[in-house]
């Protein structure tokens, strides 16, 4: 028996085919799923600002540009 168990994939619906609002809301969970798993695993989100700058968002909210 194999002890290891394994996910593929929770999307319904290919982006591509989705509509902008449909998209919009498929962004939004994407980026709080990931943040969620990277703050449960003691890590930053990193990310680029607007202006190009990578940041560093941490579970108590500081933001430190790196």
């Amino acid at each position: 028996m194999n002890d290891v168990a394994s996910k593929t994939g929770i999307m319904v619906k290919r982006p591509a085919k989705m509509d902008a609002t449909e998209l919009r809301e498929w962004k939004k969970k994407s980026y709080e799923r990931a943040r969620e798993y990277l703050f449960s695993i003691g890590q930053p989100l990193v990310y680029y600002k607007k202006d190009g700058t990578p940041v560093a968002e941490y579970p108590d909210g500081r933001i430190e540009n790196l």
